[in-house]
């Protein structure tokens, strides 16, 4: 029997067996039901057993099951204690808090206003930034690589952070300037459900389903013309015509290099850029951090 088994695949194991129903687990992970299952199902063939019984009555736990469940929970709970004590650990060795992003906030300036407002109160912290790819949707977070992350709402297993919204923006539509819905100034999103769209990786879980807006296809699928994990990656994918994407209205201006062209689009639900950290985490300079960003961001 293996035993590199992923914390991700306990978390899903513990929120079926908590739930006994797939769909409402997979709803408080914010994922798809079917991943859900597949994981599931990968995780029961590494382990060699099965883990739920699953008939037309429900799911019920089988004996492995019930004898992995103690465990999976003491080790979650286990992670959970370990990693707060290395970030405290961290914390008290050095005075330096890391804020993880994707893309740069932009947005007028927003990083050097929230930079200055936390180096006035704590002149003797450091900041360092920290890039990822889009293939890790918390920025870092999820596996402790940042203290704060500049995210897009919504994240995956929402429960583990907190944050404050920064901006709530349009989602415009980007195509190729010579796509022949370009001409259009607007456009109704019914009217590109049917065109092939760039998808963000499917580890970006909630947020390649928002970029997708599956909310507001009334169940269709969406069609994958590519999965794109950067913004050189989709500008290539557009310019190459690959598909189309949505993208936020503030960084619009990181794809419209030449060749491609971004319009508004009715019917699909705005954007939010957020700052999160993980929830309970109480050291003072993720505090402060998110005291400077809430005060930029209403001001």
């Amino acid at each position: 029997m293996t035993t590199d088994v992923h914390l991700r695949d306990l978390r899903y194991f513990l929120a079926v067996a908590e739930d006994l129903h797939f769909t409402r687990a997979a709803e408080r992970l914010y994922v798809s039901q079917p991943a859900l299952s597949k994981q599931v199902r990968a995780l029961e063939r590494q382990l060699g057993v099965e883990l739920f019984r699953r008939d037309r009555h429900g799911v019920t736990l089988t004996g492995a099951g019930e004898a992995l469940l103690p465990h999976a929970r003491r080790v979650l709970a286990d992670w959970a204690e370990g990693a707060a004590a290395v970030a405290a650990a961290r914390s008290a060795q050095r005075s330096t808090l890391v804020v993880g992003m994707s893309t740069s906030p932009g947005r007028g300036g927003l990083l050097p206003a929230i930079r200055s407002r936390f180096t006035a109160a704590h002149p003797d912290a450091a900041l360092r930034v920290r890039q990822v790819s889009w293939e890790d949707p918390t920025a870092g977070l999820a596996d402790g690589d940042a203290d704060v992350a500049f995210v897009w709402l919504p994240l995956p297993d929402a429960d583990r952070y907190a944050w404050t919204v920064v901006a709530e923006e349009p989602r415009l539509i980007a195509l190729p300037e010579t796509h022949p819905l370009a001409s259009r100034p607007e456009l109704d999103f019914a009217d590109l459900a049917g065109e092939p769209f760039l998808a963000l990786p499917e580890s970006a879980g909630p947020l390649r389903d928002h970029w997708l807006a599956l909310d507001e296809r009334a169940g269709r699928p969406a069609r994958i013309g590519a999965e794109i994990a950067g913004t050189e990656e989709t500008y290539e994918a557009l310019v190459a015509g690959l598909g189309i994407c949505l993208v936020a209205e503030g960084n619009a201006p990181l794809i419209t290099l030449g060749g491609v062209v971004t319009r508004a689009v009715r019917g699909v639900s705005p954007s939010r850029y957020a700052l999160a950290w993980r929830e309970g985490d109480r050291r003072p300079l993720v505090r402060a951090y998110a005291e400077a960003c809430r005060s930029v961001a209403g001001a």
